[in-house]
């Protein structure tokens, strides 16, 4: 397998991940939909001991949803890596010079400047 044809294997895995991904949060919101209408019924303030256990529940609540968040933003971490690989800095401000801070030269992806 020559050069090219890893670099569209590559693309082609990325782009397979990306559906899954958009696959993955489909189910995530439907998740959150029913726990969401099983929370407004079921929980209400007079069923716990004390404000700090009621609090200890929304913690749990709001955790879960960023350890969604994080796994995500992981995966789509490591689907710019593999396009970074595939695309050389003069193909990235050559073929994207109107997008400068996703592939441009100015900024990387995330908070990391370059």
């Amino acid at each position: 397998m020559n050069r090219e044809e890893a670099y569209l294997k590559m693309v082609s895995s990325a782009a397979s991940m990306q559906w899954s991904i958009a696959f993955i949060l489909q189910a995530k919101a439907t998740e959150a939909e029913k726990q969401q209408a099983w929370v407004l019924n079921h929980v209400e303030s007079r069923i716990f001991d004390s404000q700090q256990s009621q609090l200890n529940q929304s913690v749990q609540y709001h955790e879960m949803v960023l350890e969604t968040i994080e796994g995500i933003t992981k995966v789509n971490q490591s689907m710019v890596s593999i396009l970074k690989a595939v695309l050389d800095k003069e193909e990235a401000s050559e073929g994207f010079a109107g997008m400068e801070g996703g592939f441009g030269n100015n900024q990387a992806f995330g908070d990391k400047r370059r």
